[in-house]
């Protein structure tokens, strides 16, 4: 995955020169990355336990990278999350195949869905009307998420009450129109059938942090499942 090795040939006074530019390392960057094979943590503080590890669990599913909030669909990575990147990247495999997609970051966002439940639920929008603008960054990401899962009128149930209830599966079911790796959509991939599992694990962390324990990220099922997702 990430960049590939760009060349640049330059042709300076009928020499070529070649300059190379490094490759992009995500985790070179301040956001919350992790080891592969682990899932990372959550950019924003606060926030419902359980909500919080469901929002984790998609994204084993959904992004399944080390790095997660830079991850494009098909595993390269960006560096400006001023806001979505909106790229349209070829479907390779799956029933979409031949289509392209603009999924990107931790959840997965398509350009029209980001842009929708941003306008609903993004604390901190810049500019007006027409030049209104939402930053892509993690913590907005997750705060997008988690604002929105907790909306009961858009999805016609408590998620945060489903959860405590021990319903995991139900909400996965309502939830697989929108991320369609869940189990109940279209794209089941490798890491979908450990979903129950990584849930368990990662409500255990999260329940954890909400009661002052350790912040420290534990190793996922989806270890077992590299590679790509879809």
């Amino acid at each position: 995955m990430g960049w590939r090795l760009g060349v640049i040939l330059i042709m300076l006074t009928g020499v070529g020169v070649a300059i190379v530019l490094p490759k992009f390392d995500p985790k070179s960057l301040t956001w919350p990355t992790t080891e592969p094979g682990k899932i990372a943590p959550l950019a924003m503080s606060g926030g419902h336990p359980h909500v919080r590890a469901l929002m984790r669990t998609i994204s084993a599913s959904e992004s399944n990278d080390a790095s997660p909030y830079t991850v494009l669909y098909g595993g390269s990575h960006i560096e400006d999350l001023t806001e979505h990147p909106d790229r349209c990247i070829s479907i390779r495999w799956g029933p979409n195949r031949g289509l392209c997609t603009t999924a990107a970051g931790r959840y997965q966002f398509i350009t029209t869905t980001w842009l929708e439940t941003a306008e609903k639920y993004h604390p901190s929008p810049s500019g007006e009307w027409l030049w209104r603008r939402y930053s892509f960054a993690p913590e907005y990401q997750d705060q997008v998420v988690h604002a929105w899962l907790d909306d009961g009128n858009y999805w016609g149930a408590d998620i945060p009450q489903l959860l405590e209830d021990g319903q995991l599966q139900t909400v996965l079911e309502r939830l697989s129109g929108t991320w369609t790796s869940l189990g109940y959509g279209i794209e089941s991939n490798k890491v979908t059938p450990h979903l129950m599992t990584i849930y368990e694990r990662m409500l255990v962390e999260e329940l954890a942090i909400a009661n002052g324990g350790s912040a420290n990220v534990l190793p996922a099922v989806a270890q077992q499942y590299s590679g790509p997702s879809r």
